[in-house]
């Protein structure tokens, strides 16, 4: 091992040994950005930079484990992603597909597909449903993998979901809206019977949600980190939970 990478080894193990255990949070929600500009600056094609991203995130769940994480969402692909073009789509769309064959296939992790999956191929549907379907024995760190998601659809399909609810309960138009609430709402989002994230990471620099988990977010603390994701180190996820570890968290209280 060389000199810088042993120095690393100890600065990351000791940020580590200084996190409470009480203040790692239960669910930690990342955007995963950056592909394509890390692909650029080596003058590759995009491609190359989702494939990448990709081979990171098993890194990224078992740093997660390790740490005592509950529950990782990692945003894959959003709504507007669909509208790039179709030949990078393709490519996107495939490299996706076996990201999650892999995550499932590790054994490790439960996982769960969100997002409209009505906007993507019929046949990435199906196969995203099945590897979801074949993870839901396993009781290890939970994972929602968000593709073909954003916030605002998400909101719009919990209240169509729970209108449908008090339809097939005979309920008024106007008894329905006397009755609907917050929480009513929240049991009918992706993530319905998970924490609300406590963090949420963004990698490459860019210090925006995009339409990121917009509801569950409400209380979480963000985290922007300049590195893109591929480049995205165990020491940078310490980080950030250090950065999270310090922050007084009243909750509007």
């Amino acid at each position: 091992m060389k000199l810088e990478q042993f120095l690393y080894s100890l600065y990351e193990e000791r940020i580590a040994r200084r996190l409470p255990p009480q203040t790692i949070p239960r669910h930690v929600g990342v955007i995963l950005d950056g592909n394509r500009r890390w692909a650029k600056s080596f003058g590759e094609p995009a491609a190359t930079g989702h494939r990448r991203g990709a081979d990171k995130i098993a890194d990224f769940l078992t740093w997660s484990e390790e740490l005592g994480v509950e529950v990782v969402t990692l945003w894959m692909l959003s709504t507007d992603n669909l509208h790039r073009p179709a030949e990078e789509l393709h490519a996107l769309l495939s490299i996706i597909s076996d990201a999650v064959r892999e995550l499932a296939n590790e054994g490790r992790w439960r996982l769960r597909v969100v997002g409209k999956l009505d906007l993507l191929p019929d046949d990435l549907a199906r196969d995203l449903r099945r590897y979801e379907e074949s993870t839901r024995h396993i009781d290890g760190l939970h994972v929602n993998v968000a593709i073909g998601y954003g916030g605002r659809h998400e909101i719009a399909d919990a209240v169509k979901s729970l209108l449908h609810t008090y339809d097939e309960q005979g309920l008024s138009l106007a008894d329905a809206m006397s009755r609907m609430c917050v929480d009513d709402i929240a049991n009918h989002l992706y993530t319905k019977g998970q924490p609300d994230p406590e963090l949420v990471i963004r990698t490459s620099g860019e210090q925006r949600l995009g339409g990121f988990l917009l509801w569950q977010s409400a209380h979480s603390e963000f985290y922007f980190c300049e590195a893109f994701w591929p480049d995205f180190r165990r020491v940078d996820y310490l980080r950030a939970l250090r950065a999270f570890s310090t922050r007084e968290r009243r909750l509007g209280r």
